[in-house]
């Protein structure tokens, strides 16, 4: 369950990214954190 809860929180952080919604509000660093914690993710919640 909290593989699914995880790509839909990356998605929507996506969304945020392009639509340009992060950058206005200094919040771009949550683009690294996505990605960074993207393989732990897979790792041990699948």
């Amino acid at each position: 369950m909290a593989f699914y809860v995880f790509y839909v929180i990356a998605i929507v952080v996506l969304i945020l990214h392009f639509t340009g919604w992060l950058k206005r509000n200094n919040l771009e660093w949550l683009i690294l954190v996505l990605a960074a914690s993207v393989f732990p993710v897979v790792i041990f919640l699948r």
